[in-house]
């Protein structure tokens, strides 16, 4: 089984839209949505649940109200401002408390303990394209690698039931903790980067972080005809660190045509693209192209 990201330094490259695109293209495989704090890539895949778990993470304090004797101790402790005081009882908010445990070690009537709190769902699915594995971060939760780590632990599980020969992982933006969870043990990342300032100095940090982790790194370029100039300037740097670029995806209106209808921008066999033509090859659009071309230059990598 072999291990496929798509990852970007930055938010708004495309990258999800790439992924998608990925996961109707690539055959016996399993999908997977590591992006749990913007998850979005179940907006194109049309997944039908089959299982949903719930997701402990931080402990939060909890106040026995029997117990508390208002003494306000653990007021002054908290570094956090998640404790206040209702008729001289102790209440913690669920929002702001950090998890740290100074309270509850510190309540001299042992009032205050620590108790796991529900921080979201894990979900495997059924879609038109294969098995999906995702998650569902609760509003204000604080996003965790350990939910990455979880969604593919879950994912790793699911492949090895069905003997898919590949994981495809929409991973995280950025270089931050869930990007980590997302990223160690993958066999290939597709680093998926746009013509801008901002997308080359992102470019730079998150294969930095791939280096870091030994995982090996391709890139694509999308909407590279935007601006040659800085596309030209991008190729130029990942050819001096040794990083093959793969691909340079036109900036097409079939693209936003696609995902505004809730499709990925490659079409099953079987379906219809947006203007209700049969789907094929040779009448897909160019973007659509650009990423099949991708797709068999990333296979004899990971073959």
């Amino acid at each position: 089984m072999k291990e496929i990201l798509i990852v970007s330094g930055k938010g708004g490259t495309g990258k999800t839209t790439v992924a998608a695109a990925l996961s109707v293209l690539v055959s016996d495989k399993v999908i997977v949505d590591c992006d749990v704090d913007a998850a979005d890539l179940w907006l194109v895949l049309e997944p039908l649940s089959t299982r949903s778990e719930e997701f402990a993470g931080l402990n939060k304090a909890v106040v026995d109200g029997d117990k508390c004797r208002g003494c306000g101790y653990c007021l002054e402790v908290c570094r956090f401002d998640a404790i206040s005081f209702e008729s001289g009882v102790a209440t913690v908010s669920k929002e702001l408390c950090e998890g740290c445990a100074v309270c509850s070690r510190c309540c001299p009537f042992r009032a205050i303990s620590m108790v796991p709190t529900i921080a979201g769902l894990v979900m495997e699915s059924e879609t038109p394209y294969g098995y999906f594995v995702h998650a569902q971060l609760g509003i204000g939760e604080e996003n965790s690698g350990r939910l990455v780590s979880e969604v593919r632990r879950r994912a790793r599980l699911a492949a090895e039931r069905l003997n898919a020969r590949y994981l495809i992982i929409d991973g995280p933006p950025g270089i931050g903790c869930p990007v980590i969870s997302a990223t160690t043990g993958a066999d290939l990342a597709l680093v998926v980067t746009e013509p801008t300032a901002a997308g080359k100095h992102d470019l730079e940090r998150i294969l930095d972080l791939l280096s870091h982790f030994k995982v090996p790194a391709v890139v694509c370029i999308n909407k590279y005809d935007l601006d040659l100039s800085a596309s030209d300037d991008i190729a130029r740097y990942c050819s001096a660190r040794g990083v093959a670029v793969v691909g340079r995806i036109p900036f097409d209106e079939e693209v936003p045509r696609a995902i505004s209808q809730g499709h990925p921008i490659i079409a099953s066999r079987d379906e219809q693209n947006t203007r209700g033509e049969t789907v094929d090859a040779t009448t897909e659009s160019l973007a659509a192209r650009e990423v099949r071309r991708i797709w068999e230059q990333m296979r004899l990598l990971v073959s």
